[in-house]
C-alpha cells in the first residue's frame, strides 16, 4: 500500500476555538504604548478603529477563543484545508527528510488571509459597521476583506501599495469583483497620501504608508472602522486554526514535524501555523517535543534579522499605537521586489517578542533564490506558490538539503500559504531572466532607525 499524499479532516473535526499564545509565554509580552502619554493604550483609545470584541481579542489571554458558529460556517467553503506529503519534491531532492505542507490556497481568496478578514467582518457587521478601511501589499489581503465584506454586508476601501498595484493588476480586479474600491497608495484621498505625493510624486507606496492612509479614513469617520491583515495579536489569533488542523493531521499522519517553517511579512501565517505546534512545547506533557520554528524573511526588507527591536509607529504618518517589535524604522520603503505581501518595516510584536526569547529562529533570501525554489516546487508538486510563499518553499528545500547532507531523516512541515496565479508577471520575469534581487538602501535604513522614538525605559 503506497503512502498517503494528502491528508483531510472531516468538517466535524474544523476547530472550535482559536489558540492565543499570550497564555502560555514564558514572559508577557511589553505593552502597547499611546505615543502621546508613553502609557499603555486601553480600550477607549482603540476604539475608534476596531469593534469592542476584536479589541477584548487583541487584550486576552485567554489560551481559548470561541471561533463564532456564523463563522465557522463560512469557514467550511475551505476549511479543513489539507496537508498535503511533498513526496515528489522529496524525491527530486533525494532526501531523507519528509516534507508537508499545510496548503492555504484552497481559500476563495487563494490565500491564508480569509481565516482572519471573515471573523474581523462578522464582528465589524455585528457592531453595526457597514463601512472598513484598510491597506493592502500584493492585494491578498484586500481580497479576503473583500470577499468577507461581501458576505456581511459591509462597503470595504483598500489603499493598495502603488507598487503591487501596477504589478498585479487582477488582484485589484478580484477585489472589485468582490465588491471592494480599490485606490493605489499614496493618493490624493487622505491628508498622510497627499503630503507624501507632495514630495515624491513617484512614490512607490509601502504599507506603512497605507496603513497611514486607511487608518486616517476609519479615525475621521465616525462610520468607518478598520480592518488589518496581519502584525496584531487578534489577527495572528485568527490564523492559529491553520496550526490546530495540521496538529490533527499530523496525527493522522503518524509524524510530528522537527522543522516548522513560514514566510514572515507582518507574521501571521507564520503564526498560523508556528504557535499551536510552539504552545505545545511550552505547556510541556505527553504531547510537547522541541522543535525548530524558522521565521522567513525576504532580504530586501529583514525586519527580524536587520531590524531593530524596538517600539515603534506602525505607519509611517505616526497614526497607530506605539509596539515593540522588530522593526526597520516606519519611515522605511523597502525597493519593489514581487513578494509585496512581505513589504512591511515592522514584524508582529508577538512574533518579535518570540525571537527575543529564543524560541524561533530567523533567515532572510534575496527572491531570484525563492523564484527558484518555486519553480522547481511547481514542477515536482503542480502547484505554483505566491512570492511570498516561495520564501517558505526556499527555506524548506534548503532544511532537506541539509538532511540529505547530515544523513538524517527530519520531519519538516512549512505553510504554503497561497498561490501564485495573480503572479505569473513575476514568474515570467524571472523566466526571462528579468527578474534581480534588489538591495535595500543601507542609508535610508540607517535615517529611519535614528528616527525611531524615544520611548522611557
Amino acid at each position: 500500500m503506497s503512502t498517503p499524499t494528502k491528508f483531510l479532516l472531516d468538517e466535524s473535526k474544523l476547530p472550535k476555538h482559536w489558540y492565543n499564545i499570550a497564555a502560555d509565554l514564558p514572559a508577557a509580552a511589553p505593552a502597547v504604548l499611546h505615543p502621546g502619554t508613553m502609557q499603555p493604550v486601553g480600550p477607549d483609545d482603540l476604539a475608534p478603529l476596531f469593534p469592542m470584541a476584536l479589541i477584548a481579542q487583541e487584550v486576552s489571554t485567554e489560551r481559548e477563543i470561541e471561533i463564532p458558529e456564523p463563522v465557522r460556517e463560512v469557514f467550511r467553503l475551505w476549511r479543513p484545508a489539507p496537508l498535503i506529503r511533498a513526496h515528489r519534491l522529496e524525491k527530486a531532492l533525494g532526501t531523507p527528510a519528509k516534507i508537508y505542507y499545510k496548503y492555504e490556497g484552497v481559500s476563495p481568496a487563494g490565500s491564508h488571509k480569509p481565516n482572519t478578514a471573515v471573523p474581523q467582518a462578522w464582528y465589524n457587521a455585528q457592531a453595526g459597521i457597514r463601512k472598513i478601511a484598510t491597506e493592502t501589499g500584493a492585494g491578498q489581503w484586500g481580497s479576503s476583506l473583500a470577499f468577507a465584506g461581501a458576505l456581511f454586508g459591509i462597503d470595504v476601501k483598500v489603499f493598495q501599495v502603488r507598487v503591487s498595484y501596477d504589478q498585479k493588476p487582477y488582484r485589484r480586479a478580484l477585489m472589485e469583483t468582490y465588491g471592494a474600491r480599490c485606490i493605489a497608495s499614496p493618493s490624493n484621498e487622505t491628508n498622510a497620501g497627499r503630503a507624501i505625493l507632495a514630495a515624491n510624486p513617484e512614490h512607490p507606496g509601502s504599507l506603512g504608508i497605507a496603513i497611514s492612509e486607511a487608518v486616517e479614513v476609519a479615525a475621521t469617520n465616525d462610520d468607518t472602522k478598520y480592518a488589518l491583515g496581519s502584525v496584531l495579536n487578534h489577527v495572528l489569533m485568527h490564523q492559529s486554526i491553520i496550526g490546530l488542523e495540521a496538529i490533527q493531521q499530523f496525527e493522522m499522519a503518524g509524524d510530528d514535524p522537527d522543522v516548522v517553517i513560514g514566510c514572515t511579512g507582518g507574521g501571521s501565517n507564520f503564526a498560523g501555523l508556528a504557535f499551536p505546534f510552539l504552545g505545545l512545547q511550552l505547556r510541556g506533557g505527553a504531547k510537547a517535543k522541541k522543535r525548530r520554528i524558522v521565521a522567513v524573511e525576504p532580504a530586501a526588507c529583514p525586519s527580524l534579522t536587520r531590524g531593530k527591536y524596538a517600539y515603534d509607529f506602525g505607519d509611517t504618518a505616526h497614526l497607530t499605537p506605539l509596539t515593540k517589535m522588530h522593526t526597520l524604522g516606519s519611515t522605511f520603503t523597502p525597493p519593489g521586489f514581487h513578494a509585496g505581501g512581505l513589504r512591511y518595516h515592522g514584524m508582529a510584536p508577538m512574533v518579535s517578542h518570540l525571537k527575543e526569547l529564543g524560541l524561533i529562529e530567523a533567515v532572510a533570501y534575496h527572491q531570484t533564490a525563492c523564484f527558484e525554489a518555486g519553480v522547481a516546487f511547481a514542477r515536482s508538486e503542480g502547484i505554483v506558490p505566491a512570492p511570498e510563499a516561495n520564501h517558505a518553499v526556499r527555506a524548506a528545500i534548503d532544511e532537506a538539503l541539509r538532511c540529505k547532507r547530515e544523513g538524517r531523516s527530519e520531519v519538516i512541515v512549512f505553510n504554503l500559504s497561497g498561490h501564485g496565479h495573480f503572479d505569473m508577471a513575476a514568474y515570467s520575469n524571472y523566466a526571462a531572466g528579468k527578474l534581480v534581487d534588489q538591495p535595500y538602501d543601507e542609508k535610508e535604513l540607517a535615517m529611519a532607525l535614528a528616527g525611531l522614538p524615544a520611548v522611557p525605559a
